[in-house]
């Protein structure tokens, strides 16, 4: 009954709503996925319940926005190109192409995988924005802060920068930070053996629909006068076209200017690179029918909050948050496994070519992508805990649960429907 009344009342905006392709003309940076810039939210959240009011928050955080994580991500298409122009096979365009990929590569030494000062400023802008929502819970003279990260450095920092924001906010704001290998097992759990294998099984179609969606022969002959040349000493044409759209994509995670390379490749081009992209994420982390066990990679991730929340929702005058920051091969199977708005589809590789039309990836895991769960008691003390869903800060259904009124659901409810679904996973998969 849920899922019809939902469809109702959604009806009106599906049908205005743009498709993926029109969002992606409108701002082309989505087609970065996981490598989106985090947007600033521009929406409001809906008021509390009458009589309630939020007192604990607990996320799951991904770092802000990086450089890429390898020096060869820069190094590959600069040797190539660097390899045809000394034989004279680049064209103006290629000539240029170089220039600006050959600055880019300068700008990386040493810093590959590390924090830039977008990312930065991403998470100040989040950690600002919790205190401004949600000052009950950040504002209290008795707030506790309980925040851990992952030992990578950008994830660390990105904790640092919220933290910062929400002590600023309230100075007398208790705050336990840590980082440890021994809190990896939830903050940055792999996938165990078993469950690799079911995720391979998915890796033909991956391949099929690389094959089906990558075309670089426009793109060679905008940068190489000599296509003979290009298939016999540069490798794999996909392959370059594939490394320059990964810079591309990458760079609006800088400041810097004159860096763009978007307009290298066509409208068309890039959509079925992101439809690609999309598809292969979804393979491997997403409900899909074919490997619905993919989300439980973060079994641990989801049982910590879940107990986490046990411990504290029941304690009389409790204000804080706990804060957790790691990487977006946790988000995006966590939003799956919390069946999170869009995230929770369910769909068949047989269907893959519509994909797009069900859940697309830069809704759920950009630089600094971010799951909250804010938790609300009554002043009178007498009803049920309520909670409520934030995916990058925008307010989503929780499964097909029923809510008390969207967004806001019984604590209980969700809690039961996630501790039924965690017992239902053999853990050895």
């Amino acid at each position: 009954m849920k899922r019809i009344l939902y469809t109702l009342i959604l009806l009106p905006l599906f049908a205005i709503a743009q498709t993926a392709q029109e969002e992606i003309n409108a701002n082309i940076n989505l087609a970065g996925s996981n490598y989106l810039a985090y947007r600033t939210p521009t929406w409001k959240l809906t008021p509390a319940p009458k009589g309630y009011e939020p007192f604990y928050l607990s996320h799951y955080a991904r770092h802000g926005s990086r450089w890429l994580c390898g020096s060869g991500e820069y190094a590959r298409p600069v040797e190539k190109l660097q390899k045809a122009q000394q034989y004279g096979k680049l064209t103006p365009e290629g000539q240029e192409v170089l220039r600006r990929l050959e600055f880019i590569q300068s700008t990386s030494i040493k810093r590959c995988g590390d924090l830039t000062t977008v990312g930065e400023r991403q998470h100040h802008g989040i950690g600002k924005r919790m205190a401004q929502n949600f000052p009950e819970i950040f504002k209290a003279p008795n707030t506790q802060v309980d925040a851990r990260s992952t030992v990578v450095r950008r994830c660390i920092l990105s904790m640092i920068a919220e933290c910062e924001e929400l002590a600023a906010a309230n100075p007398k704001t208790r705050f336990h930070n840590d980082t440890s290998d021994s809190l990896q097992f939830y903050l940055n759990q792999s996938a165990k053996p078993k469950m690799q294998k079911i995720q391979q099984a998915l890796s033909q179609v991956e391949n099929e629909w690389y094959q089906r969606l990558y075309h670089p022969e426009r793109l060679m002959e905008y940068l190489f006068t000599d296509q003979q040349f290009v298939r016999d000493s540069l490798g794999s044409r996909k392959s370059l076209m594939h490394q320059l759209f990964n810079i591309a994509r990458g760079m609006q995670s800088h400041d810097y200017s004159g860096t763009d390379l978007w307009y290298i490749f066509t409208k068309e081009e890039i959509f079925d690179l992101w439809k690609w992209d999309n598809i292969s994420w979804y393979c491997s982390y997403g409900a899909a029918v074919d490997n619905p066990y993919a989300p439980f990679s973060q079994y641990n991730l989801l049982e910590n909050i879940l107990n986490t929340a046990d411990t504290i929702v029941n304690q009389p005058g409790y204000h804080g948050a706990t804060m957790r920051f790691g990487h977006e091969v946790c988000v995006l199977p966590l939003a799956c496994l919390m069946e999170l708005g869009e995230a929770g589809a369910k769909v068949s590789s047989a269907d893959f070519a519509t994909l797009h039309e069900h859940i697309r990836n830069y809704n759920i895991f950009p630089m600094a992508g971010n799951v909250q769960l804010v938790f609300y008691r009554s002043k009178k003390g007498n009803r049920p805990i309520l909670v409520k869903a934030l995916l990058n800060e925008k307010e989503v259904t929780i499964a097909d649960l029923n809510p008390v009124h969207f967004p806001y659901y019984k604590w209980r409810d969700v809690r039961d429907y996630y501790r039924q679904k965690l017992a239902g996973y053999n853990q050895e998969i």
